[in-house]
């Protein structure tokens, strides 16, 4: 982009502003960042893989349904997702532990838990990781990012979904907004106590000067790309203050920022008994946190990591409207539906209680909630384009999965084959806009998604590869 008759300038992509603390705010893609459109090529855009994880899953037979009814969160991005049916994970099954267990651990990793903090083995999107930041990532990066809404204490696999080489978590679970926003952005450390210093200071209040010098009379950008770094800041300021609950970011105004809504640690889950839940209290602290996951994506902050939406075997008891654009699907009581108390009265009930022949009316429109909102955080990425004209969602590798394809415990095999898997092109690797019957074993399906991605292979070392070709653009 010219700025004047003399010169042009080139910013560096990585380009952020610092503030106190540690605080790290990246600017937003701008023309000065990128060659022109003509000479934009593929590898300009970075390499970043995401696992997106929602508990209890689809049965299979719903699935052979299409767009019909528990899928249409997704059609409105067919185009942009490869859906894959029939996917088996029956390989990762574990003696005396039900599947809600066996298959979120087996949820992009293809194996079994290795006890119950541990996989048997890497997520796939570590595998990325490393084969393309073998000597670590850009700096100021956030390494990995875990983050999610999830009640389901027990088993750290029901509720993480990405794991190192070693099977060991690869980053903390962050389940409340403000830790996300503390997580990507860092904290103001003042010397005092830094809770404190943040009601008293924004994260963007400690870069005041930075962001003058960018959107000033000197400011080495032109007129768009300052518009669009107020507009981006605005944005993070307005994420901050949803995550903080603070109406204002004055000195002194606010005082101690309010608790996440939702229960989390201990009193999230009693013994296993699950929890009242308002789906709307459920939804806005979800996307709260969804949203501010996708815009450390969007910042470039975080290239890798795994978002929950409820864990595996998740037991709540949901209350309230449910709509799907504007169109009433179900208004869910689940204990009232179940007419019991305590775990016999929450949605995973449902589940279990899964017909072939039964109309499974609450089943459906628990499932098709779930999509809802995994919809939501796709269509946060598919909003920002890059240097090659794709979206994020387009560029990278979205993995979309779950930890059953059934529900009734009596028959393993139903129980981990069928399950639910999508995957977004990764900047043209995967074939899209389809409905795919795979009908292959989930490691495989993994493996050929890591070739395509230049990553190694996962699972045993003896085992012979099968690759699924078909899913390979």
């Amino acid at each position: 982009m010219i700025l004047d008759s003399k010169k042009s300038i080139r910013l560096n992509r990585r380009t952020m502003l610092k503030g106190l603390g540690g605080a790290v705010v990246g600017l937003p893609l701008l023309e000065e960042m990128v060659a022109p459109a003509m000479a934009a090529k593929a590898d300009e855009v970075p390499v970043r893989a995401f696992n997106v994880f929602f508990g209890l899953g689809i049965p299979a037979p719903l699935q052979a349904e299409g767009f019909s009814d528990v899928l249409r969160p997704l059609e409105p991005l067919k185009d942009k997702l490869l859906i894959m049916r029939n996917v088996d994970h029956v390989r990762a099954d574990e003696k005396g532990i039900n599947a809600h267990f066996d298959g979120a651990s087996a949820s992009f990793t293809a194996e079994g838990p290795d006890g119950e903090a541990k996989s048997g083995g890497p997520s796939i999107d570590q595998m990325v990781r490393h084969a393309h930041y073998a000597k670590g990532l850009p700096s100021g990066m956030v390494p990995t990012l875990v983050a999610g809404t999830f009640f389901r204490r027990s088993r750290v696999s029901r509720y993480v979904h990405s794991y190192n080489l070693d099977g060991t978590v690869a980053g903390s679970m962050q389940e409340r907004p403000r830790d996300v926003f503390e997580r990507v952005f860092g904290t103001i450390d003042t010397g005092k106590n830094p809770r404190r210093s943040r009601l008293k200071r924004s994260v963007l209040d400690t870069m005041v000067d930075q962001y003058r010098h960018f959107t000033g009379a000197n400011s080495p950008l032109g007129s768009a790309s300052k518009a669009r770094v107020k507009d981006h800041l605005d944005r993070i300021r307005e994420y901050e203050q949803r995550a903080y609950g603070m109406s204002e970011l004055k000195a002194g105004a606010p005082a101690m920022p309010p608790r996440s809504e939702l229960l989390h640690g201990g009193p999230a889950d009693p013994g296993g008994e699950g929890i009242d839940m308002d789906l709307d209290d459920l939804t806005k602290e979800w996307r709260l946190l969804a949203d501010l996951y996708a815009l450390a994506i969007e910042m470039d902050r975080v290239r890798f990591g795994a978002l929950t939406f409820l864990a595996a075997g998740e037991r709540l008891r949901i209350t309230g409207d449910y709509k799907l654009n504007g169109e009433l699907i179900y208004s869910f009581n689940d204990a009232k539906d179940q007419n019991a108390t305590g775990s016999k009265g929450c949605s995973h009930e449902w589940w279990h209680k899964f017909g072939e022949k039964k109309k499974n009316t609450q089943l459906r429109a628990h499932a098709q909630m779930k999509l809802r909102e995994i919809a939501h955080f796709l269509n946060r990425l598919d909003q920002s384009k890059e240097a090659n004209g794709r979206s994020i969602l387009e560029n990278s590798m979205i993995t979309v999965s779950t930890e059953s394809g059934d529900g009734r415990h009596s028959d393993v095999k139903r129980e981990l084959s069928g399950v639910f898997h999508c995957i977004t092109g990764a900047n043209g690797r995967f074939k899209t806009g389809q409905i795919m019957d795979v009908k292959s074993e989930g490691i495989d399906v993994y493996n050929t998604m890591l070739s395509a991605m230049n990553a190694k292979h996962i699972g045993p070392a003896k085992r012979e590869h099968r690759s699924v070709d078909k899913i390979r653009a």
